[in-house]
């Protein structure tokens, strides 16, 4: 049995320690918003979070997770630039058909929560390893520009009412 912190919860799973932690997710959890793209970490559709840092989980295996934190597109709302990118993804209609996006949002969140002010470069280097088929990098550069802003206004109009 192997433990887990994933979205805050701690959970149980009857896997052996060599298993994908996506399949974990998937198959052993039920929490079928972290998608299977290649299974080489190369495309970024299983990207999720652990303690923080992008991570694909295709190839992380549930022994290497002992004692950190996972998020996963199930909770990524919950965090302030998680919440920010959801926002702005809807939006401005990032998503086309769909399958890629969970890795997306957990790439880009993680670029929020680390670099509130993105450049142009930034944002390349941060999304390089997530692959969209239908090509929608425009509009998701756009939607990270636009949350990096919303996120600079939140906390400015949180600033001006004394941090309340």
């Amino acid at each position: 049995m192997i433990t887990l912190n994933i979205n805050g919860k701690i959970q149980q799973a009857d896997v052996t320690p060599d298993t994908p932690l996506l399949w974990t997710l998937r198959d052993v959890l039920g929490m079928t918003g972290t998608k299977f793209g290649c299974g080489m970490a190369l495309c970024g559709a299983c990207t999720v979070h652990v303690d923080g840092q992008p991570t694909r989980s295709c190839v992380t295996p549930v022994a290497a997770l002992a004692g950190k934190k996972i998020t996963t597109i199930e909770a990524i709302g919950s965090t302030p630039a998680g919440k920010h990118i959801q926002e702005a993804w809807r939006d401005l209609e990032v998503v086309q058909c769909g399958y890629c996006q969970s890795g997306q949002i957990m790439s880009a969140s993680a670029l929020l929560a680390g670099n509130p002010h993105p450049s142009d470069e930034d944002i390349d280097n941060a999304m390089s390893g997530n692959i969209c088929r239908c090509g929608t990098y425009v509009r998701i550069r756009a939607a990270i520009k636009q949350a990096a802003q919303n996120a600079q206004g939140a906390a400015s109009a949180h600033s001006a009412a004394g941090g309340a």
